[in-house]
């Protein structure tokens, strides 16, 4: 079966439609810290507008335990979209009660209104189906129709997810298209060469994408937390850094497996050492193979990829059709530690082709650095579904749009 776009749901004039999106941003002191995520929505926002639906917008935001709190609550996301919208946006202050019915029915054609976080209900995250699904049925006396365009959850069946979704005539909002059109791009036919640029703090996050993409790339650049554990089964020493001793047998095997294919694995060659996890503290670059000969000996942690590591991430990403990156290279939150992230972000800019970057805390680095999203091909809005997608892995939300 084929994804249900929204022109399978035929005219929305007049008709109430939940819009699940993904507003989940960062919040510190009630405001927003990255608004990406919500100016994502506004595509989908506007064409329903335009259609004269009338919008009852669902998300969640944080992880809350299935009750209010004041600190997740969405309503600083609501006076974002107005502005985003240059509309009014009423708040519900409930997901499903008396504020989000009044909310609901006092709606007009084009008009938006946006619920409280729908985590603030335990059913929304329940483990158990009948509980999700009771909290599916009172969300669906809100709306007509589902347009589903949170991809950053389509890997979770969860209430406004999954279970909605089979209650209402549901379909893909225009960011989920997007999304999987990019994520097709990577997985079936992408232009070559074909590279793939990994960081963030585990190797066990990256796992099945490390299986998956294998055969089916370039090369494979490793670099952040997760670089150390490469090191290691390389036979190199690296201090006090990350480190994953129980896959280090599972690194060699997938350097032999590359060698074996023809798969250029690509690691640090240098890396920045520091005395301490902290932004101030004492720093010097060594060699990967002589982490451990800096004044910092054993107890150094690395924090960072080095210069030369730079420039040899910088000329294989340049030299690429295609280029996916997840993960940030560094501990880019402190300005001593985010060279390496900065200089990918750099590299991607210049791809003469699809250059992507796969959400999470890659997408908060490159906004954090000053990258402006246009500056790159697709900053994917769903680190988790994004990954889990290029593992292979069936996402309930999209085979419930018919995805398959």
């Amino acid at each position: 079966m084929a994804l249900r776009t929204l022109d399978s749901l035929g005219s929305l004039a007049g008709k109430r439609v939940i819009v699940r999106c993904d507003l989940n941003v960062p919040l510190k002191d009630g405001i927003i810290t990255d608004d990406g995520r919500v100016r994502a929505s506004i595509p989908t926002l506007n064409a329903l507008i335009h259609a004269g639906a009338r919008l009852v917008v669902a998300s969640h935001l944080g992880r809350p335990d299935g009750a209010p709190d004041a600190k997740y609550s969405l309503e600083p996301v609501a006076q974002r979209l107005s502005e985003l919208l240059g509309a009014p946006v009423a708040f519900a202050r409930d997901t499903v009660d008396e504020s989000a019915q009044e909310a609901a029915a006092a709606l007009e054609d084009g008009q938006v209104a946006v619920l409280e976080n729908l985590r603030f209900n335990p059913g929304e995250t329940a483990k158990d189906a009948g509980e999700r699904r009771a909290f599916a049925e009172q969300l669906a006396q809100l709306g007509d129709a589902l347009v589903s365009d949170g991809f950053g959850v389509v890997h979770r069946k969860q209430a406004s997810v999954y279970e909605l979704a089979e209650l209402l005539p549901s379909a893909a909002g225009l960011l989920v298209e997007k999304e999987l059109e990019v994520l097709d791009r990577l997985t079936e036919n992408p232009e070559r060469p074909y590279t793939v640029v990994l960081g963030g703090s585990k190797v066990s996050d990256k796992l099945g994408v490390i299986e998956h993409l294998l055969p089916r790339v370039d090369r494979l650049l490793v670099g952040g937390g997760m670089m150390f554990t490469f090191l290691v089964a390389q036979g190199h020493k690296v201090g006090a850094s990350l480190l994953e001793e129980d896959q280090i047998d599972r690194v060699k095997g997938y350097l032999a497996t590359a060698k074996e294919s023809g798969v250029e694995i690509i690691l640090p060659v240098d890396a920045v050492v520091a005395a301490s996890f902290s932004a101030d503290a004492d720093h010097v670059i060594a060699d990967a193979n002589a982490l451990e000969d800096t004044p910092f000996g054993a107890s150094g942690l690395g924090l960072d990829i080095g210069p030369r590591t730079s420039d040899a991430f910088d000329a294989a990403i340049r030299g690429s059709r295609t280029v996916f990156w997840n993960g940030p290279m560094g501990v880019f939150e402190m300005a001593a530690f985010e060279s390496g992230t900065r200089a990918i972000a750099q590299a991607l800019t210049e791809v003469d082709g699809l250059s992507v970057v796969g959400g999470g805390d890659s997408a908060a680095a490159v906004r954090q650095l000053g990258f402006a999203d246009d500056d790159f091909g697709h900053i994917s809005t769903g680190g988790g579904a994004s990954l889990e997608f290029l593992e292979g892995k069936k996402l309930p939300g999209l085979e419930v749009l018919g995805w398959a």
